[in-house]
């Protein structure tokens, strides 16, 4: 459950991302599927109109999006080579 709290943090403090995804977009170092994985995700997530909890069911329906969107953010750092990893552990702490 303290995962689970964490993550939901995590996404909703996304703005803080925001730096970290830009340096990893522009990075030289990182190949190109590796950053064009999880924006394709992303976009298949917006354009497929299914959810795995309907949205109306209002604290559960929201929940798969939380994960997804957390599970698309974590792969991003997955990928991140190292200096990255490290200038957003900084900014974050």
């Amino acid at each position: 459950m303290k995962k689970f709290f964490k993550r939901v943090g995590f996404v909703l403090t996304f703005w803080r991302f925001i730096p970290f995804f830009i340096d990893y977009l522009i990075a030289k170092d990182i190949v190109l599927w590796k950053k064009l994985f999880p924006i394709g995700l992303a976009v298949a997530y917006i354009f497929i109109p299914i959810d795995l909890i309907p949205d109306f069911l209002f604290i559960f329906g929201y929940t798969d999006d939380v994960l997804f969107t957390t599970f698309i953010l974590q792969s991003m750092v997955k990928y991140a080579p190292e200096r990255l990893k490290e200038k957003y552990r900084k900014l974050t702490n």
